[in-house]
């Protein structure tokens, strides 16, 4: 616990420091007076990221109850500053600017040419609660996965073999899988081949990948003529499962997806906060490959 605390306080204090620094010579308002991260606080910004992203290691369903039985009493020594449960929540959107920036830039990986791509639900409530619901209304959408109808968003996420996150894009429950535009910001940073499932099939998504040098690589339906693969693009489709082991990572260990958010803001502070906590991981699901011998017939 102490070692993984301290890799995740030292790592975004960096990150801290020169975001600091770039804010303060980049953003300013009309009056030319430079705009604050954060208000005044005993607590500075890295202290407030390190403990919303360990959260999501802690084994704690419970924020509140994370925070004020495990924080502030057997973290005190690494946080002796700490404010109250709700002065804390307050200041927590104020990390979403960073958080997302520090994921985003600092904590994801390299592309390795043997790419999966997917999407996951993350339900926002019960089905039957969707027309009493608002916290999220006129932002959440229904939308229809592998488990049926839900009320909520999509994560459309890509991993390398070794189980790194390259790139993450959240959009409303009913955003196709096959949406070019979410496709296109995905995948701006990738090479080689992508492998996805059934639910990726479209000639205009493969031929657009296709001119960026990605191949798109899925199965084919019942109702298709089969057609030719090479042998070791049918072996990394029945290895395409790891991006659905990560997907149950961040949902059960991370705890990216809950029904007791009360703002949209702390719902994605929660959630990128878990993804950056994925990231610090030594249990990420991976495969044990060599990405040159895919890469020779490219």
């Amino acid at each position: 616990m102490e070692e993984i605390i301290t890799r995740i306080f030292c790592d975004v204090h960096d990150f801290c420091k020169a975001y600091a620094n770039y804010w303060q010579h980049k953003l300013l308002t009309e009056d030319g007076k430079t705009i604050e991260i954060m208000p005044m606080s005993a607590m500075d910004l890295s202290e407030i990221m390190t403990i919303a992203i360990y959260f999501h290691l802690s084994g704690y369903r419970c924020f509140k109850w994370y925070y004020k039985r495990h924080v502030q009493q057997h973290l005190k020594k690494y946080f002796p500053t700490t404010v109250s449960y709700n002065r804390f929540v307050e200041l927590m959107r104020y990390t979403l600017p960073p958080l997302l920036v520090y994921s985003l830039k600092f904590r994801v990986g390299k592309c390795t040419g043997i790419s999966f791509i997917d999407s996951t639900m993350l339900r926002v409530c019960c089905n039957h609660r969707i027309y009493s619901h608002k916290v999220f209304e006129g932002l959440a959408e229904r939308g229809k996965g592998s488990m049926g109808w839900f009320y909520g968003f999509k994560l459309h996420l890509v991993i390398n073999d070794r189980g790194e996150l390259l790139s993450f894009c959240l959009t409303q429950g009913n955003v196709d899988d096959r949406n070019v535009g979410v496709i296109d910001s995905l995948c701006k940073d990738l090479f080689g081949r992508l492998f996805a499932d059934r639910g990726y099939i479209s000639q205009k998504l493969f031929e657009t990948l296709f001119d960026k040098g990605i191949k798109l690589v899925t199965g084919i339906k019942s109702n298709m003529k089969n057609k030719l693969m090479l042998m070791e693009e049918k072996l990394m489709l029945r290895k395409r499962t790891v991006i659905e082991s990560v997907n149950d990572f961040l949902k059960n260990i991370c705890y990216i997806e809950h029904s007791r958010h009360r703002s949209p803001m702390n719902f994605l502070v929660n959630l990128i906060a878990g993804l950056t906590a994925y990231s610090f991981s030594d249990m990420k699901p991976s495969l044990d490959l060599q990405p040159s011998l895919f890469l020779e017939n490219l």
